[in-house]
């Protein structure tokens, strides 16, 4: 049976809010669940950062916790019947720093997992796989962790089915544009207002919003007078580019068995890039080195970071300095042999961070039932099959009390100098230059 007042508004139909609805539905059938979207679920393109081709399956995190949770995510997608189609188990080889793939075999060891994953000096992981990452720039790599037991994950394929899933038990969804929450004078968050004109109410109101977080809840506090509904320091947009070149027969054949590659966490400290195996349609995919904010006037006087305002984020708009961007982390994992591809795709892919890349699964503090969980940080899409389970227990009151404290709205946050993959550009100068005419 549902629990008194079980109706739930999940704004977001990206991998937190379906896979929230997913628990939710599954655990209380006769809830009323209502999934939020600015975008049809089944939209050709959408501007949610799980919408994608491809997206990284991996447990190789030096912190225990996602770790821990990412493998539970990884069991999921290698037995159950809803998730094991997407699941591409190709391994994953990633040039590292020592003290990185250490933490990361400690781990595993502590999980009983160790027979996953190991370690390589750089000369012998040079001829791995066929010798597919022979050309790479190892330029401050000091090891070469291997894991057979990642891979990737077909993300707008399987994101799209668990929704449909989801709507088969009993989830209503609702394609509009969330335009603020809707407070009463008590300072309950009662549902949201819709662009369309729409009233929704429910008695929880779980924010899954991603990169569109910070701006909602800024027009939302200035809607119901309650500032303490902003996000503040809390949460930063960031964007990130993509890049995909399509391969011909010669190159298909010698990529197709590929591992996701990943560099990053090296002794030099900057974000970390990956490329991932060719897709069904032969598309192998990268993602760039630069990850950017875009800060602009949200309300008077009010700067946010946030996605351009076009309906789309204007994410198949991308500069050549972008561009060049993907070029770089290409030449960087295939050498010369990345001199005779041609980049046909490029997409901008925005998320929400924290300073810490942790996840905000949390009630938030200035209205009563009014719930955030959010904050992927580019990393949460490998979470898709569990994330929810504990947004539910988050909901309940029962989230353990590590994971309470960690995925906090209110918490400690670390200086956003200390993670190498906080948004540290600004789109505005990696946009190309306007030239003037000259008469």
């Amino acid at each position: 049976m549902a629990p008194a007042g079980s109706s739930y508004i999940i704004v977001g139909a990206g991998v937190f809010g379906v896979s929230t609805a997913y628990h939710l539905i599954r655990k209380y059938p006769s809830a009323s669940v209502t999934l939020v979207d600015r975008d049809a679920f089944d939209a050709d393109s959408r501007v949610a950062a799980s919408w994608d081709w491809n997206k990284v399956m991996r447990a190789d995190y030096d912190d225990p916790v996602y770790c821990e949770l990412a493998l539970e995510a990884q069991d999921v997608f290698t037995s159950d019947p809803l998730w094991r189609p997407f699941f591409h188990q190709t391994g994953l080889y990633w040039m590292c720093g020592r003290d990185y793939a250490r933490d990361c075999i400690r781990n595993f060891e502590r999980l009983g997992r160790h027979h996953d994953i190991s370690v390589w000096p750089v000369d012998e992981a040079r001829t791995m796989f066929g010798g597919l990452f022979s050309e790479s720039d190892y330029t401050n790599v000091e090891q070469v962790l291997v894991n057979r037991a990642s891979g990737w994950v077909a993300a707008g394929d399987c994101l799209q089915a668990v929704t449909r899933r989801v709507l088969e038990l009993g989830v209503a969804y609702v394609a509009d544009e969330v335009a603020a929450l809707q407070v009463d004078r008590a300072g309950r968050c009662t549902g949201v207002r819709t662009a369309g004109g729409r009233s929704l109410e429910a008695a929880h109101v779980v924010l899954c919003t991603g990169a569109f977080t910070p701006k909602l809840l800024e027009v939302s506090a200035a809607a119901s007078g309650l500032d303490a509904l902003q996000a503040g320091s809390r949460i930063l947009a960031g964007g990130i580019t993509t890049g995909m070149t399509r391969l011909d027969d010669e190159s298909y054949a010698k990529f197709a068995d590929m591992p996701v590659g990943i560099q990053g966490y090296t002794t030099l400290k900057a974000p970390f890039m990956g490329s991932l195996p060719p897709t069904k349609d032969r598309e192998l995919k990268w993602w760039g080195q630069k990850i950017f904010k875009n800060t602009k006037e949200v309300l008077p006087g009010r700067f946010i970071s946030m996605p351009p305002a076009e309906a789309d984020y204007a994410q198949w708009k991308i500069s050549e300095r972008l561009k060049e961007d993907i070029l770089h982390v290409s030449s960087a994992f295939y050498g010369s042999q990345a001199a005779k591809w041609k980049f046909e795709k490029h997409r901008i892919c925005w998320d929400a961070f924290t300073t810490s890349s942790d996840f905000i699964i949390s009630p938030h503090t200035a209205a009563k039932g009014l719930y955030v969980a959010t904050c992927g940080s580019f990393h949460g899409y490998k979470f898709f099959p569990v994330i929810g389970k504990y947004v539910v227990d988050m909901l309940e009151d029962a989230l353990p009390a590590q994971l309470a404290n960690k995925w906090a709205w209110d918490r400690e946050r670390p200086d956003p100098s200390v993670n190498p993959d906080w948004p540290s550009f600004e789109m505005k100068d990696l946009l190309d230059p306007v030239r003037e005419a000259r008469l």
